[in-house]
């Protein structure tokens, strides 16, 4: 259409400045343009068609080669030192005389010339249109549409954007991420990596691309909003990265991610104040709701990481169980925080956030890792043997209750209470039955075959059911006699 318009205008130097560049860009109709070209070239006369610049070139290609080669004795006038040559007549009548000789040309070695000149161009042309034409074969809806695209259609996209991307022509790369953005205008992916190409090369066109895709095709995605963001913040726009997360926010409402990029970002920037009130703000519009405890879990370990608040770290945790007595995660948080304290120092509350575990209404599972973990701590830091006896008989209370448990879900409810009164029989009669039956050894157990010996092994050999291992074999440097 553009080559018809300047046809009819009569300007035929610039119809033939059009074709130049459609040759060298590959297009699916390269040989038809081709075609059209040397038909345009034939049709009209060269100093209709062809720039000034062209036709003087061509005009000393042709004298060139009709031109005999000078020989070795044959040398260039020189002009004396200090003088400079005279023009020659040619140079001083060319004005007047470039319209003669460009007139004077033969047409058909002037048209000869053009086509061969261009022959090359398209010759690399059609090379580069043979290896993107399953690309661009591949493309079935190259407009915008609310219908999702076949994953095929999306492989194709991001193979030919990896293809352009790498062969490292940038404004063909350019050009296929606009045709891309409009066909995969709600793909998230797509403006993300044409994001991550631009800004290795413009940051203001990378700004526009977010613009473009957060402000008028994907209004309630988060992630390209958060990576804005990012973008902003790195760029040294602090206010305006704010902007962007506080509007979404508003927009979306009660994206954790969102509020978390907010804490985060003003933590960045030293303002823990903020940060700390924007997190008291989400614990309180989610109060009553599991997200509050995850809130509260983020608020104390900032207080405890960056403010070193353990006082007001463990405050925090607690008004939390208050509220969410059966939340796990929260007693194991608050463990946590009471073992990154000096362990002697600190016995007393960690010893206090086990038993708030232990008489909760957590499912007995969970009380029995609390357990085990409550055993491992006296074990390893406790300061009383009396302690740790307790504790360990507690959590052998918690296994037994877990065996019952699982007896009478396998046997079914009739015939536990039948085994139940046998055990309780048989341990009338002999404490080492009831142990065989349960399979739990207690801690103060002896036997004949290791009397005289510590067997630490029956300590440990209970943990193996519940996903710890005994590491250390301590047998081995107590030898049984």
């Amino acid at each position: 259409m553009y080559v018809e318009w300047q046809k009819e205008q009569g300007d035929l130097r610039a119809v033939t400045g059009i074709y130049d560049r459609v040759l060298s860009t590959p297009t699916q109709l390269y040989s038809h343009h081709w075609e059209n070209f040397k038909e345009h070239l034939s049709s009209h006369p060269p100093v209709d068609i062809l720039s000034m610049e062209e036709l003087l070139w061509m005009q000393s290609k042709l004298a060139s080669d009709a031109a005999p080669k000078t020989t070795e004795g044959e040398t260039e006038e020189e002009a004396p030192p200090g003088e400079e040559l005279p023009p020659k007549a040619e140079s001083k009548q060319e004005a007047a005389e470039g319209s003669q000789a460009l007139a004077s040309l033969d047409p058909e070695k002037i048209l000869e010339q053009s086509i061969s000149i261009r022959q090359q161009i398209f010759a690399q042309n059609e090379g580069e249109v043979s290896k993107r034409w399953n690309f661009e074969d591949g493309i079935k809806r190259p407009y915008f549409h609310v219908k999702p695209l076949e994953r095929a259609q999306l492989r194709n996209w991001r193979d030919y954007l990896d293809f352009e991307i790498a062969s490292g022509m940038h404004e063909r790369t350019i050009v296929l991420f606009e045709r891309c953005v409009i066909a995969c205008a709600l793909y998230e992916e797509f403006w993300i990596k044409y994001v991550r190409y631009l800004e290795n090369h413009s940051i203001a066109g990378a700004r526009s691309v977010f613009q473009r895709a957060c402000c008028y095709h994907l209004p309630r995605k988060p992630n390209i909003h958060l990576l804005w963001a990012a973008f902003e913040e790195k760029q040294g726009e602090v206010e305006e990265a704010r902007r962007i997360l506080k509007t979404f926010e508003d927009y979306v409402p009660g994206l954790v991610m969102v509020r978390l990029r907010r804490v985060s970002l003003e933590r960045r920037l030293g303002n823990m104040d903020m940060a700390e009130a924007l997190l008291m703000e989400a614990i309180r519009d989610n109060e009553g709701m599991p997200i509050s405890s995850f809130y509260s879990v983020k608020l104390a370990r900032q207080v405890l990481k960056v403010q070193k608040n353990l006082a007001k770290a463990r405050k925090i945790l607690l008004e939390a169980l208050e509220k969410d007595p059966d939340n796990a995660k929260l007693y194991a948080n608050l463990l946590e925080m009471e073992f990154s304290a000096d362990v002697r120092q600190n016995e007393g509350n960690t010893m206090s956030s086990f038993d708030r575990a232990l008489t909760s209404g957590l499912p007995l599972e969970t009380k029995i890792i609390f357990s085990q973990r409550r055993v491992e701590f006296l074990e390893d830091f406790g300061s009383s043997i009396n302690s740790l006896l307790m504790c360990y008989e507690e959590h052998q209370k918690l296994l037994n209750q877990q065996m019952m448990r699982k007896r009478l879900l396998e046997n079914g409810a009739d015939e536990a209470d039948d085994k139940r009164l046998r055990l309780e029989d048989a341990a009338m009669g002999g404490g080492s039955v009831a142990m065989s039956t349960t399979g739990i050894t207690p801690l103060m157990a002896t036997d004949t075959s290791t009397a005289g010996s510590y067997n630490y092994n029956t300590w440990y050999q209970n943990y193996s059911n519940y996903g710890y291992q005994n590491t250390w074999n301590y047998n081995q440097y107590y030898q049984q006699t």
